[in-house]
């Protein structure tokens, strides 16, 4: 019963993690077109692609990357693997909480983030503000499966590793159970007390 339920949180948790990863892979789509974008409107190659762009791109590859070790821990179910997933996706879930309460609290909170001369980040801003109730229900969902993960995980990390056959001793196990653990040569027996031929 609990194989059956580990495999199962196993399953669940690589379907999560998949699912915040194809935002990830999103977010890194939409930062390589505003990319290209902010190079056809720019001549002058020698200025710097805009924060915001770079900003878009990192969360995207961070997102990525942790999904990908969560992936990882979920099929090893591992404890150290668990234990870094669980410390990405509580350290990610801070740092959205802390953008979320200096938005919400602070009225000056644009005056925190530098100047975006592409205008990307207004243009995001603005369709946000238009799309309210939508981009509302999207962070929710993307915050409460990132929760799910993290109870999956500790849930995945209470049933613990897959249990293999557990040996006392030697005699307990035949060569054909575990072929390469030694090196079982035929040795030649030896008798004690048997005359040893061929000496003088």
């Amino acid at each position: 019963m609990t194989r059956m339920l580990r495999s199962f949180i196993q399953s669940l948790l690589k379907l999560v993690n998949s699912f915040i990863a194809m935002f990830g892979i999103a977010m890194i789509l939409y930062s390589i077109w505003m990319i290209r974008a902010w190079h056809r409107e720019i001549d002058d190659s020698d200025r710097p692609v805009p924060w915001f762009i770079y900003t878009m791109f990192g969360l995207g590859a961070t997102l990525c990357v942790i999904m990908c070790s969560g992936h990882i821990a979920a099929e090893t179910a591992n404890g150290c693997c668990l234990y870094c997933y669980l410390v990405f996706v509580m350290f990610l879930l801070m740092l959205e909480g802390a953008v979320t309460m200096d938005v919400y609290l602070n009225p000056h909170w644009e005056e925190d983030f530098p100047k975006d001369p592409s205008g990307n980040f207004n243009e995001f801003k603005d369709f946000i503000i238009e799309n309210f109730d939508i981009c509302k229900w999207v962070g929710l969902s993307i915050v409460s499966v990132q929760g799910l993960c993290t109870i999956l995980a500790l849930i995945l990390k209470g049933l613990g590793p897959h249990q293999e056959r557990q040996y006392d001793s030697d005699d307990d196990y035949t060569l054909e159970e575990v072929p390469l653990l030694r090196n079982y040569a035929n040795q030649p027996t030896y008798v004690v007390g048997a005359p040893v031929y061929g000496t003088r």
